[in-house]
């Protein structure tokens, strides 16, 4: 509860003690039994409330009891009488938990209320003007209505940080007809009364019913019709939304920005106290301002580098094209304006009409202004984000020029509080699924169009000297000539990598030059060298993030863009270039894109359009030799691997043990070689199927590279059988690794049948002592292997001998018990 509302509710908690106090000094010991009635009466009628529309509060008809209190009983009484209704209506039955203070409230707002009303109904100047029983209680009536609804909507407005005098007149006022009605039946009763006596009042309650249903269908009806605009104004808003997400659809940047213009526009505007209209207005707009982006290409919305004067041009045109889409939807407050002219600026020098001054709507510059401060200081694809401070001081330095003097007063005092609400404010990320890849559809009806290359941006230089043009030509003729001659020598990946890099620091010069390429949906450094070589090789960069991962994306180069934008995808403030400028290409292979090659430098716009013809006609050759010689890796990486279970094969087990026999006897050292062979894996494929058996052993190599250290080698010879190689190690250690490994296998096998299927036999040699080369360790291995297998063979025969014989014995007594009973059936 904001302080002026709880001020005020203490205040009223007051004044109804003092009223209470005072109604009870005046007790008096007359009309017991029709104060009872009345106490029961107003309870009983407590319960015919209605739910008022557009407050948390109910209405009810209490209060004719009030007033024939009023007019019948002592001031002490009445007061208790209207207490008792206010309670009752607000404790029973009640689905809200209540706070004291509401409660408190409530009781003193009715005391306070009924004592005045009693002092307007017995007031001697009143009854000197004119004394008339029904004059007098349409003014006691009219009193109560005022005091009473006046407190409770003062209480609520304040709570809603609403004005008081609307909120009442929205609210309350209309329900003043009741109280006159109420009044009317007060007179009716005390007619009655004075003829039959007080028992007559007992009637009430029929009117009182009567009145309450026709309450409950004029109010019913009425929320129907609340209903029915709330779900009308909430279709609108999710209309607004929706358009909002098609500007994300467009330029994902956009997404938390517009969220956030709207926090601060919406704060500025409140500030500035502009008309609820404007608000509105200003409230709609901040989230549909870049609607009009929808008509802009999406290479130029993302493109992280500089815009062209032509693709600048493109962009200028978003403003009118988003008045003239928002325009049909005829919005009942002037969204249109604000829209049209959130790019103008205050001196005239902006787009697209070039007004100025206060001619700019008011929505408009308060957007421009917050607009701009958020944009400075969020990370765009062209460069990265600078503090708040700093571009609060741009917007301070361009006030009365680009922005309006009064906007950035009020923003200049507020920006660090309304950053903190934007913080605090709850965004929801909604996306929409652009990067999901529909595999229906082969192709467009009128077939594909061969791809053209992109618009790029040209950076003029002054002419240089025909004859130092003609040695540079000859220079580039010599160097591409080299070049094309020397891609391809070489299939190893690393080699290629360092042709390209040697060669290009002639033709094109640079500080860094990086190759990316293409996992999933990363771009990942697979060659860095030069400036922020570290930074740059620890980079995974999305795709369509930072300048490389834009150029991968769209299939178009870059030229003098921002390094930072690379790793601002990590949204650390600590990782960035000092690098001032970049060129990247896309390197295409014989299918598609598999990377990019990037160079960045140290100066603002070192790179020119010869620089970018140049890597063109270089990219598509380098693009295949650097697909080539992955092509190779992988090919030699398929033939010493395991295709099953990712482990190096036999060959690959020869050479490396040959190397470590070689490398022990230069170091004096022991070499232990651990063959094993899993028992039952026959029984396995058998029951469970082959493919259950190449999954027990993708898990059991798994557990076998878990159970060595970095330094020893474990390979797969074919079928069951691994070899695990263990330099320098004791024969108590290597005692204690076979136990740990046969009881991996075993649990592996348990894991996957839930059986006890597999067991594992081991067996070991040791260099020098049981061979001198890799043959001779591996064929000792393998014979104690075999050795151990057999063993393990004649222990699980002699255990089903021993099981089968139990067996046999168990069903001979029990044969025998048989007959037995039969002869004693027989003897019987």
């Amino acid at each position: 509860m904001p302080i002026r509302a709880r001020i005020f509710a203490y205040s009223t908690i007051i004044l109804g003690l003092i009223a209470l106090a005072l109604a009870l000094s005046n007790w008096k010991g007359d009309n017991l039994l029709q104060f009872a009635f009345y106490i029961v009466f107003v309870a009983l009628c407590s319960q015919m409330k209605v739910r008022m529309p557009g407050v948390n509060g109910t209405m009810s008809v209490n209060f004719v009891f009030t007033l024939l209190a009023v007019t019948a009983l002592d001031p002490s009484k009445t007061v208790i009488v209207s207490v008792t209704g206010a309670l009752t209506q607000l404790l029973w039955n009640s689905k809200n938990k209540l706070k004291l203070i509401h409660v408190m409230f409530n009781a003193a707002s009715c005391a306070t209320s009924c004592g005045l009303a009693y002092l307007i109904f017995h007031s001697e100047y009143l009854r000197s003007i004119n004394s008339k029983f029904p004059i007098m209680v349409f003014w006691t009536a009219i009193g109560f209505f005022i005091f009473n609804t006046v407190s409770v909507a003062t209480i609520a407005a304040l709570s809603l940080e609403k004005p008081v005098w609307q909120f009442w007149k929205d609210n309350y006022f209309w329900t003043s007809p009741q109280y006159l009605f109420g009044a009317m039946l007060t007179w009716l009763i005390h007619v009655l009364v004075g003829v039959f006596g007080w028992e007559v009042s007992v009637l009430v309650l029929p009117c009182l019913f009567f009145v309450d249903r026709s309450y409950r269908l004029y109010l019913g009806r009425l929320e129907q019709e609340q209903q029915h605009v709330s779900q009308i104004a909430d279709l609108h808003l999710r209309t607004i939304k929706s358009l909002a997400l098609a500007i994300n659809a467009k330029d994902v940047t956009t997404h938390n920005h517009l969220k956030r213009v709207q926090i601060y526009a919406q704060e500025i505007a409140k500030e500035l106290n502009v008309p609820e209209e404007i608000m509105r207005a200003l409230q709609t707009a901040a989230l549909l301002h870049d609607i009009g982006k929808l008509a802009v290409p999406e290479y130029i919305i993302s493109k992280p580098g500089r815009l062209t004067p032509e693709e600048f041009d493109k962009m200028k045109i978003h403003p009118v094209v988003g008045a003239e889409i928002l325009e049909s939807v005829k919005f009942p407050y002037p969204v249109v304006p604000i829209v049209r002219h959130h790019h103008e600026k205050w001196d005239g020098s902006g787009y697209p009409d070039g007004i100025k001054g206060e001619d700019i709507p008011i929505g408009a510059r308060i957007l421009t202004a917050v607009d701009c401060l958020d944009a400075m200081a969020s990370d765009r694809q062209y460069r990265r984000a600078i503090p708040l401070d700093q571009a609060m001081d741009v917007l301070i330095a361009e006030s009365g020029k680009s922005f309006d003097p009064k906007v950035i007063e009020v923003l200049r005092h507020r920006y660090k509080d309304l950053e903190k609400m934007a913080r605090d404010a709850t965004i929801e990320d909604e996306r929409l699924s652009t990067a999901v890849k529909v595999e229906r559809g082969e192709a467009p009806a009128a077939g594909f169009e061969a791809s053209e290359g992109a618009p790029t941006t040209e950076v003029k230089r002054p002419q240089a000297d025909f004859i130092a043009s003609i040695a540079a030509a000859r220079q580039e003729i010599q160097t591409l000539f080299e070049l094309t001659q020397d891609l391809g020598s070489s299939l190893s990946l690393d080699d290629t990598f360092s042709l390209l890099t040697t060669r290009m620091k002639t033709v094109v010069p640079h500080d860094c030059i990086a190759f990316y390429l293409t996992k999933e949906d990363k771009l990942i450094p697979q060659f860095v060298q030069g400036t922020d070589s570290k930074l740059f090789a620890s980079l995974e960069i999305p795709m369509g993030q930072g300048l490389s991962g834009w150029v991968v994306e769209n299939h178009r180069p870059i030229i003098n863009g921002n390094p930072s934008v690379e790793p601002g995808y990590l949204n650390d403030a600590k990782k960035f270039s000092a690098l001032r400028s970049a060129i990247s290409i896309p390197l295409h292979g014989a299918g598609n894109v598999i990377g990019s090659m990037t160079l960045y430098h140290a100066e603002n716009d070192a790179f020119s359009r010869d620089h970018l013809r140049i890597l063109l006609a270089i990219g598509s050759k380098c693009g295949i030799a650097i697909e080539n010689s992955l092509k190779f890796k992988n090919e030699q990486k398929t033939a010493s691997t395991d295709s099953l279970t990712g482990l190096p094969n036999a060959r690959s087990l020869f050479l490396h043990l040959d190397s470590e026999l070689h490398r022990s006897e230069a170091a004096g050292e022991t070499l232990t070689a651990l063959v094993l062979d899993l028992d039952g894996f026959k029984a396995v494929n058998d029951r469970f199927g082959h493919l259950e058996g190449n999954k027990l052993l993708q898990m059991i190599a798994k557990g076998l590279k878990v159970h060595l250290r970095p330094n020893d080698y474990v390979a797969r010879m074919g079928g069951d059988e691994f070899v695990i190689v263990l330099p320098n190690v004791p024969d108590a250690v290597v005692e204690e690794r076979k136990k740990q490994l046969a009881s991996m296998v075993a649990e592996q096998g348990r894991i996957l049948t839930g059986q006890e299927v597999v067991a594992l036999s081991v067996g070991q040699a040791k260099y020098p002592s049981d061979g001198t080369n890799a043959e001779e360790v591996l064929a000792e291995a393998d014979r104690r292997m075999y050795a151990m297998k057999e063993i393990h063979h004649k222990m699980t025969k002699g255990l089903l001998a021993l099981q089968e014989s139990t067996a046999a014995a168990a069903l001979e007594e029990t044969t025998q018990e048989s007959s037995i009973d039969q002869v004693d059936t027989n003897v019987t």
